[in-house]
């Protein structure tokens, strides 16, 4: 876990207004959020910082999921990182999910609801954080 008590997640995604739902939701509820919108851009980032779990896209331009994973896989301080790949890719054969899992990545389709979707970030830090925590119905409210 990063030097701080917040859980640090990455979310790596080129829809900047997905991302953004998706740091202010994982925000409200206590986590240190980071956006990357690139795949190169998330790897800097993980090189400078790593984080606690990476929320990542399969579909992106230059370098996809998949690419990213191998990329990240590759350094020694990232090695363990957890990933979840949302996406709204249908068709990955029973070999392409293996190999995800293999690379430690978890999937869930798209769309994915605000419940399913914190669900699945507390699943992958492997916590729920306790500081800073505002309740989203509370901030959407005010």
């Amino acid at each position: 876990m990063n030097d701080t008590a917040r859980p640090t997640i990455l979310i790596v995604d080129d829809d900047v207004v997905l991302a953004r739902a998706y740091a202010l939701a994982l925000g409200t509820q206590g986590y240190s959020v980071k956006t990357t919108h690139t795949a190169e851009e998330a790897l800097d980032e993980v090189r400078m910082s790593p984080p606690d779990a990476i929320i990542l896209d399969y579909r992106m331009p230059m370098i996809n999921g998949a690419g990213f994973l191998y990329r990240l896989r590759s350094h020694a301080t990232a090695e363990r990182i957890p990933v979840l790949i949302i996406t709204g890719e249908t068709s990955f054969d029973e070999e392409v999910l293996l190999e995800f899992k293999e690379l430690g990545a978890q999937i869930r389709q798209k769309p994915i609801g605000l419940e399913a979707f914190l669900a699945a970030a507390r699943e992958l830090v492997g916590r729920v954080p306790t500081s800073n925590a505002t309740p989203l119905t509370s901030r959407v409210a005010s």
